[in-house]
């Protein structure tokens, strides 16, 4: 190891010795090591390059606040751009890779960017990309996509799954530091439910951080100890490396758990990562604070580091940051640093405290310890990578040879969660922080160093309390609370953020390349809004969303403005509060999971028949039936429509949307819903009807059948059954909620098979036997009836989009399988026939019946030539703008059928009308071709389509001009009904 390990301490094992690379190199580390940690334990100070000036980085903190430290994980299909190394835990074979740098880390290119800082200043796009115009896709452009991102993502398929869940509790805490663990342990030992997450692998915030004790143990021993209490506790779950991301209505969490982020590959079964959406009561917010730094010349080198994140390398890790160390500090924080730093036999040169008076306490360490101390000083440059550091004493100069500078600027405290869903935060000039504010999410307390509590005692004590009025507001009976003594600490801040005279830049924002004469040039150019700040010099704006650069750069801008922080305000965050994969946020539902794949009742008798199946939304159904011998799907499709127009078939329509309304005002409901009454259909009887959409254009169409008083079911299209339930909703609940009726989709709950041609009546006599009497006289065309059959309840339409007799046979989905066996058995004596999706296809376009490719939702009732069903004694959804001058023009493109002139020639939907001898141009364009077939009855191809001005122009002839497929077909204009044009084989 190197001489920046520790020879021991920290809570890593040492026993289990972890080897990765970086950059090619290999390197070791320790089991419960971070990347960053084992990378500075290695003597690795330089880590990444910077987005626009592609300056050197190393690593600044020790938290997902990270700036600096991104890099890449992995190779392959895992690869993943953008990781904090200081959250990433060290795995044995880890693969890890430095980004925005070319040809190498060590001697980048890119950086020849930063001797061009002076023109790369805020603004610069706006400024330079305006002129000449014609450069912009040329050029400019094509660059800044160039230049633009942090690191590669993977193009090959994500091989890792994901997961969801949902969790119910009495109380989410928030973070499991003093304060949240503290909280938790109160509410869970009251009885409440209790939720406690962590996005560290290692709960316990700063409790494994520094050398502290509670109740007389080292705060890292307490933290285990409650940790296991918790544990064995059955109404407490502790969710480490659970990430809450979000806060949303209904008192409603987004959380990330990195449930196998710390392994090479996912065990079988596992996913990568889990989203959990939690619903909690109450919510106790203990996520701690950021330390911020402070802005002076080069604060940006390899080397300086955040004072806390100092700390916790040393503690947690046993790493030593440099091995000679300053201090630059304006808080009472910072001193903790220099003593551990100490202890550890690290030299501290100098302790910079930009305060000018030092407590005699202080005094006393800095004595003590054998370090300089410049009380009221500045650091005004750090040079190299980390050489050494320039500080200014009064009037004197001096340069100090370290290569490790520890800054602490103060704390924020973090309070995001707080702003999710509209609060504000507040100033505290005593912390020169902003906290929570007055209007928090309903149920939710911040506590700890999240309110601004930074001392340990008092943490402790507000967490507790802070648990037990959690769960007593729940309703249960609060424990009384353990003591938890931890001895006082000081927690003095001064508002210190820039050094004026500092040499070089002094960055403000480390991502993104933002310096305080950024913020400055804002100023002068008049952008003093903090969100035109933020906007203008991309302030916050990054990965990290500003949480160690935000405040920073308020306090700039209120001092070049002359107003109070409180003054310039500040923005919010929103969520994610940290960055997330898009693989947790879809879950499972991706690929063919996106959906769940739904399967009829009688789809295993349909694959025992060799079915060929095509996706129908998320239905799986049967296109066709290929018999022996049969050489393509056409020869198929075409045995099954001649069996059904001269004997009797079968198709499975069990897919189509079916919604049961009921209720006194169920008919008043449908007349609003359909452009044409329904109040007049009596009990037993079926209509067709027409939907249409607030704008006048048709949604759907499909059947509604009276059962009985105050009882209807509506059948609507497979594709837009879930669109139609969605509408209806919308009409009873917002439009007329005044309404007595009631809507459920009984879709998955009913089995239906349609039975067609001209012995579908004997075959239904052989099925039924004396259930019911189908005889025409008893049961006529569009009747309907619901009765008993073999013991199961069943419903009967006649109805049909074949043409031909027909009728739909309605059983509960259970019995669907049997049901369709029992079909087949009573229809073997007319050799009955299963036929799918295509011939119903082919019969519906003989038939000229409207279906998916003219309901478009471009189409009016009228262009479908369906005007006469819009009623004019009733009101309903669409009327009024369906009237609209431009929807009911006469020349709109309007449904016709068509036939081609050389009956030898296929006709492709799709193709564009065209006027005879017309140039192919879009201004000649009449319409389009909405659906074709072989019609088998007729010997030749049949369309469908909409044509300008079509019903007057039956018997034209026009051009179907296909240039995709290279298709130019003369066909005639004829009427959309090809076969029975009178309808006698419907009516039987």
């Amino acid at each position: 190891m190197s001489a920046y390990r520790l020879p021991q301490g920290g809570l890593v094992d040492r026993r289990q010795k972890v080897t990765f690379r970086f950059d090619g190199r290999e390197l070791s580390g320790y089991a419960g090591d971070t990347l960053a940690s084992a990378l500075l334990g290695c003597g690795v100070r330089l880590v990444g390059r910077s987005f626009k000036y592609h300056r050197p980085r190393g690593i600044l903190t020790a938290g997902s606040e990270e700036p600096n430290a991104l890099v890449e994980l992995r190779t392959g299909a895992r690869r993943e751009p953008n990781t904090r190394a200081t959250t990433t835990e060290l795995f044995g074979g880890l693969e890890a890779a430095s980004q925005n740098r070319w040809p190498s880390l060590a001697f980048d290119l890119g950086s020849v960017s930063s001797l061009l800082s002076p023109f790369f200043v805020a603004g610069f796009y706006y400024k330079t990309f305006m002129w000449p115009a014609a450069m912009w896709e040329k050029l400019y452009e094509p660059l800044i996509r160039r230049a633009a991102g942090l690191g590669k993502a993977s193009q090959d398929p994500d091989p890792d799954s994901y997961d969801r869940a949902h969790a119910f509790c009495d109380v989410l805490v928030v973070g499991a530091g003093p304060a949240g663990r503290a909280a938790a342990v109160a509410a869970a030992r009251a009885g409440a439910r209790v939720i406690l997450c962590d996005e560290d692998f290692l709960p316990g915030g700063r409790l494994n951080s520094d050398r502290r004790e509670i109740n007389g143990i080292i705060g890292a021993q307490w933290a285990r100890e409650t940790a296991a209490e918790l544990s064995a506790m059955p109404n407490a779950r502790v969710l480490s490396r659970t990430s809450v991301f979000g806060v949303y209505d209904g008192n409603t969490y987004g959380a990330i758990e990195r449930v196998c982020d710390h392994l090479p590959v996912p065990p079988t079964h596992q996913p990568r990562q889990r989203y959990w959406k939690i619903v909690a009561r109450r919510s106790i917010v203990a996520a701690g604070a950021i330390e911020r730094p402070l802005a002076f010349g080069g604060n940006d080198r390899p080397g300086v580091m955040m004072s806390s994140a100092v700390r916790t390398y040393l503690n947690r890790f046993g790493v030593a940051a440099g091995r000679r160390a300053a201090i630059f500090t304006a808080t009472d924080d910072g001193w903790k640093t220099a003593v551990d730093l100490a202890a550890a036999g690290v030299a501290v040169e100098a302790i910079v405290d930009a305060r000018g008076e030092v407590s005699a306490s202080n005094t006393a360490i800095a004595k003590r310890i054998g370090a300089r101390l410049v009380a009221g000083g500045r650091v005004i440059e750090a040079s190299g990578g980390l050489s050494g550091i320039t500080v200014k004493d009064g009037e004197k100069v001096m340069r100090l040879p370290v290569d490790l500078l520890a800054v602490s600027g103060g704390w924020n405290p973090t309070m995001a969660l707080s702003t999710h869903v509209g609060g504000r935060p507040r100033w505290r000039p005593e912390l020169s922080a902003f906290v929570a504010g007055e209007s928090l999410p309903p149920g939710m307390v911040v506590v700890g160093a999240a309110s601004g509590s930074f001392a340990l005692a008092e943490a402790l004590r507000e967490g507790a309390s802070a648990g037990a009025a959690a769960a007593e507001s729940t309703g249960f009976a609060p424990a009384p609370l353990a003591s938890c003594k931890a001895d006082d600490e000081a927690t003095g801040v001064a508002p210190f953020w820039h050094v004026a005279e500092s040499r070089g830049k002094a960055f403000v924002d480390f991502q993104h390349d933002v310096t305080a004469e950024d913020i400055a040039l804002a100023n002068r150019e008049g952008y003093r809004s903090v969100e035109l700040l933020k906007r203008y010099t991309t302030l916050g704006m990054a990965t990290d969303q500003g949480k160690t650069s935000n405040v920073t750069g308020l306090a700039i801008l209120a001092s070049l403005t002359e107003r109070s922080i409180p003054e310039v305000g500040t923005t919010v965050s929103r969520p994610p509060f940290s960055p997330i994969s898009l693989g947790a946020l879809v879950g499972p539902h991706r690929g063919k999971a996106l959906k769940p794949t739904r399967y009829t009742s009688g789809h295993a008798w349909a694959k025992e028949r060799g079915a060929v199946f095509v996706e129908a939304g998320q239905w799986m159904r049967a296109q066709w039936f290929p018999a022996p011998g049969e050489g393509d799907w056409l020869e198929s499709v075409n045995r099954e429509v001649r069996a059904v127009r001269s004997s009797v078939g079968v198709c499975d329509v069990s897919t189509l949307g079916k919604i049961d309304i009921q209720g006194a005002d169920a008919a008043t409901f449908l007349d609003r819903v359909y452009c044409n009454m329904f109040s007049t259909l009596p009990a037993g009887k079926v209509r067709y009807g027409l939907m249409l959409r607030e704008d006048g254009m048709v949604l759907d169409d499909g059947t509604t059948a009276h059962i009985a008083a105050g009882r209807y079911v509506m059948s609507t299209t497979t594709a837009n059954a879930a669109k139609v339930m969605q509408h209806l909703e919308h009409a009873r609940q917002v439009t007329w909620p005044d309404l007595d009726v009631q809507i459920v989709s009984v879709t998955d709950q009913w089995a239906q098979y349609s039975l067609a041609g001209p012995d579908s009546r004997r075959v239904l006599v052989r099925l039924l036997g004396d259930a019911i009497d189908v005889a025409d006289g008893a049961f006529p065309y569009m009747a309907c009836a619901e009765f008993t059959w073999r013991g199961i309840p069943a419903r009967l339409f006649r109805i049909s989009f074949s043409g031909e007799l027909a009728y739909e046979l309605a059983v509960p989905a259970r019995y669907g399988d049997a049901t369709i066996r029992a079909i087949m058995a009573a229809g073997a004596e007319w050799n009955i026939v299963a036929y799918g999706t295509e011939a119903l296809g082919v019969m519906r376009i003989e038939k000229g019946h409207v279906a998916g490719n003219e309901l478009n939702g471009q189409t009016t009732a009228a262009d479908l030539g369906l005007a006469r069903m819009m009623s004019t004694k009733k009101d309903f959804i669409g009327r009024v703008l369906s009237q609209r001058p431009g929807l009911a023009a006469s020349d709109r493109p309007t449904l016709v059928g068509l036939k081609p002139v050389d009956k030898s020639v296929r006709l492709r939907a799709g193709a564009h009308f065209l006027p005879l001898g017309a140039e192919a141009r879009i201004d000649n364009d009449e319409g389009h071709m909405t659906s074709v077939a072989f019609s088998p009855m007729l010997g030749h191809w049949v369309g469908l389509g909409l044509l300008k001005d079509g019903p007057r122009r039956r018997g034209e002839r026009v051009r179907a001009y296909d240039p995709v497929r290279n298709g130019d077909v003369e066909v005639e204009v004829v009427s959309p009904v090809f076969f029975d044009p009178d309808g006698a084989r419907l009516r039987g």
